[in-house]
This record gives C-alpha cells, structure tokens and sequence, in this order.
C-alpha cells in the first residue's frame, strides 16, 4: 500500500517510528483546510503564513515528546492547535487605538459607539452554545459539510475535494443539514435571536 493511501492514525505511528516522509504526507493531505481556517480566523496573510508554521511545530514537538494521544482525529487536533495559536495571536497584537490628537480630533471617532449590555452577550452565547449543540446532532457528513461551509468558509468545489465526494453532493448533504437543523429547531421551540 502506497503511503499516500495510509490513514493519519498510521502516518502519525510511522513518523514516529522515523518516517519523516510521512508528516509530509500529512502535512501536504491538510494543508489547504488547516491554512484557510487560520487565513478565516486572522484575516491577514502574513499573520496565517506564521500560525500555520508554529502550527506544525507544535505538532513536530507534541509528537516528539511522545504526548500526542490518539483519542480524537489528526486533523481535528491539529486544527485545535492552530485555533489556540490564533487565539494567542489575537490577544499578543491587541492594542489600544493611537488617538491622533490633531485640531480636528474627536475622541468619538475613536471608540465604538454601542457596547452590547452584559444580557444581550450572555444571550448570544448561549444562542452560539445552542448551535453547536444543534450542529453536533447532525449525520457526520452533514456536519462537517456544514463546519466547513459556514465556519471555515469553504467554497462547495473545496469540500467536494477534501470530502472526495462531487460538488452535489456536498451542495445536498449542506441542504440536508440545513433541513435537519431546522426540523431541530421546530421541535425543541428553541429562540435563535437575541
């Protein structure tokens, strides 16, 4: 069986017995799908170019260390590790706007005018709490048509290529998850607006 054939559980074993051709594998078989969600979540090219890169070398090092435990998918743990990172990064290049102080200044322009009530946050989390859970309900392949198009924003022709199904296919399993979350939503009288 060829390597590029093999499942990431294997590749994961056979880098660690060595293999260094199979992160490779790894690394070529996810790259477009772990890079467009860090691209998503940052909104800036530069910044996703250094999340993706420390993205694998905190999988080379967890590895390594003989920490990675094989509880969850590869993928999904890989892409946990590149949310943090975003996350990391997020919080690191937070910084207070530099007020210009010049003779037209107006310190309104500088801060945002509405602030959501503390109500109003705690609603729509749980309104976010009560998708997930919804989503999390759906057939797998549904679901992850779903994550991919909605919170990955993936085009159909993406998910047709990394499902390896065709472009209908996943256009129905998303318009089946859609049904499905609605019928959800009709039975359990659960409100998703603030």
């Amino acid at each position: 069986m060829k390597a590029t054939a093999l499942s990431d559980e294997l590749l994961v074993g056979k880098y660690l017995d060595g293999d260094h051709n199979a992160l490779e594998i790894l690394i070529s078989r996810h790259q477009k799908k772990i890079y467009a969600y860090i691209l998503m979540l940052v909104r800036n090219k530069n910044e996703a170019d250094d999340i993706f890169q420390d993205t694998f070398i905190k999988v080379i090092n967890t590895l390594r260390g003989g920490t990675y435990n094989e509880e969850g998918k590869f993928i999904q743990w890989v892409m946990r590790i590149a949310h943090n990172l975003a996350i990391d990064s997020y919080r690191n290049n937070k910084r207070m706007p530099i007020a210009d102080g010049g003779e037209d200044f107006d310190i309104f322009s500088t801060i945002g005018l509405y602030d959501p009530c503390i109500e109003e946050q705690i609603i729509t989390q749980q309104i976010h709490s009560d998708v997930r859970t919804l989503v999390s309900h759906l057939p797998e392949d549904q679901r992850e048509v779903l994550q991919m198009r909605m919170y990955r924003d993936m085009s159909f022709k993406e998910i047709a290529e990394i499902t390896n199904v065709s472009i209908n296919t996943a256009l129905g399993r998303m318009r089946y998850a859609l049904i499905n979350l609605r019928k959800m939503v009709n039975e359990t009288g659960m409100v998703l607006t603030v």
